[in-house]
């Protein structure tokens, strides 16, 4: 039996209207997945854009495990509140330890 490698998620809550859209873009993220050979890991949920814990705390697990695989529901939750803070710079810190970045939703 092949264990399949652990895919991280990250999403932005204030990108999104409502706590349906939270569940769906969730569920996205789960199909995208399982539909790539990978198992769903930690979801990160960024709650507050200007404190970005949530990423940093995405950061962190990706350091300091062997996971190199994150999720989003589109390439826009990558991008926070803060100045600097773009899709694109977000994107290399990942990629800077190894994990690559996929969208759910490629628009």
């Amino acid at each position: 039996m092949t264990t399949r490698p652990t895919l991280l998620g990250y999403v932005r809550a204030d990108a999104l209207s409502c706590a349906e859209e939270l569940a769906a873009a969730t569920d996205s993220l789960a199909a995208f997945a399982s539909a790539e050979g990978f198992t769903l890991g930690t979801v990160y949920t960024e709650r507050d854009a200007a404190e970005s814990a949530a990423f940093h705390a995405l950061l962190d697990e990706v350091k300091r495990s062997d996971v190199r695989a994150v999720v989003v529901p589109t390439m826009n939750h990558l991008g926070l509140g803060n100045p600097g803070d773009s899709p694109a710079a977000l994107r290399q810190h990942l990629e800077f330890h190894q994990a690559h970045v996929w969208a759910a939703d490629p628009r």
